[in-house]
């Protein structure tokens, strides 16, 4: 696995496809900043404006790293008209706030796009621009709570369960706002005109729940946890605890894998129910289950290992990173011992270089601001006066 130490300053990510795109990111909350690393990850010079009063700084802070952090009082008019002269070198912008903060601070899209016409403005909320909730605090359970989402998931005896933050913050929002940038990136390059996009989670968690949809349209979906095929209630997918007290998990779906699964098991496929008959499903599972408690989730995975039965033990983190699929792939990354994710996708010609640490809040604000033409006293002014500010390092 690839190591890498802290510096002092961290910065940006040489290489990879987006090599001399310019990012300008208002520091926010998790999914517009997983956003900006996965941008400056894939090559684009990311700025990231930092709050004085965020979180505390280290190489741990997975969400901060590639970029070059520069913190502004933005609610001082000097520090306002600082972030525009950033944004009009921009090609993006990336903010996450409410709907309606950065308008009261004079850096709403009508204001950036006048000055940057071709400028990308990128927006990201739970609830999106307008409507009823727009201006109500979320998170990820609360988006899928109101989008039918989180119904669907956890044990059917007992309330929904979330599935960490993984769905509407990530999968709906960093990854949808990622998405639209990177579409009206392509579409600029035929109109030479910039856009805001408007990603809203509660407007993707619907797209990533078609497949539900599209069952439920067939029919073969039931409004119930636990009881469907992709939600544990299906035998041939779900969770089954082992003689030590770990877990293998099942997704011997169709036929073929199916039948490599309850072999492996040691079941004649013949003297078994039917695979879809959901009557069967809680007999089915119990046999599966008292048969796999008779071994070790090693001896499991040992005895899958070369099937297609799609076994796989349940890993915790640690045991991911050290798996060799992982290891091969630089799945993960350790900074200053520390597990964090390692670049993704794969390129093969730009390919991404791994990320070194994040750099402490401010620790380009010197270089940024003299790359604005400012001057060392005039900056010198700008820290004294708290307009910028660079965070003392410990020894």
């Amino acid at each position: 696995m690839t190591q890498v130490t802290s510096s002092a300053t961290g910065g940006g990510t040489a290489g990879g496809p987006l090599a001399g795109l310019k990012i300008l990111e208002f520091a926010a909350v998790t999914p517009p900043s997983v956003a900006g690393m996965m941008l400056s990850g894939m090559g684009a010079e990311v700025i990231r404006i930092d709050r004085r009063d965020h979180e505390a700084d280290s190489a741990t802070n997975t969400l901060r790293r590639g970029r070059r952090s520069i913190v502004l009082d933005l609610k001082h008019p000097v520090g306002q008209e600082l972030a525009r002269r950033l944004a009009r070198e921009a090609d993006i912008v990336i903010e996450g706030y409410r709907p309606g903060v950065m308008e009261r601070l004079g850096l709403g899209p009508g204001t950036l796009l006048g000055d940057n016409p071709a400028l990308i403005y990128g927006r990201l909320t739970g609830w999106g621009q307008d409507g009823p909730c727009a201006q109500l605090p979320g998170h990820d359970i609360t988006y899928l709570a109101l989008t039918g989402a989180l119904y669907a998931m956890g044990p059917g005896d007992g309330p929904p369960v979330p599935p960490l933050n993984w769905v509407a913050d990530l999968g709906g929002g960093t990854l949808f706002l990622l998405l639209g940038i990177l579409a009206a990136l392509h579409e600029r390059t035929q109109s030479g005109l910039g856009q805001v996009v408007d990603a809203a989670m509660i407007d993707a968690v619907p797209t990533l729940s078609a497949t539900i949809l599209r069952e439920r349209a067939r029919g073969q979906w039931i409004d119930k946890r636990n009881v469907n095929f992709i939600d544990g209630g299906a035998p041939f997918y779900r969770s089954y605890t082992c003689s030590d007290g770990g877990f293998i998990a099942v997704g011997a779906i169709e036929p073929h894998f199916y039948k490599e699964f309850v072999g492996g098991l040691g079941f004649d496929l013949a003297s078994l129910p039917d695979q879809w008959d959901r009557s069967n499903w809680p007999a089915l599972s119990a046999r599966f289950a008292d048969r796999i408690a008779e071994r070790s989730r090693a001896e499991w995975t040992a005895h899958f290992a070369s099937t297609n039965a799609c076994v796989s033990p349940v890993l915790d983190f640690e045991e991911a990173a050290a798996h060799p699929q992982m290891v091969q792939r630089e799945a993960f990354v350790r900074v200053d011992g520390h597990l964090q994710p390692g670049p993704a996708p794969k390129f093969d010609r730009t390919p991404i270089k791994v990320p070194g640490p994040a750099p402490t809040r401010g620790a380009h604000t010197r270089e940024i601001l003299s790359r604005l033409g400012i001057s060392d006293p005039e900056i010198d002014g700008l820290l004294a006066s708290g307009v910028a500010y660079i965070e003392d390092v410990a020894p």
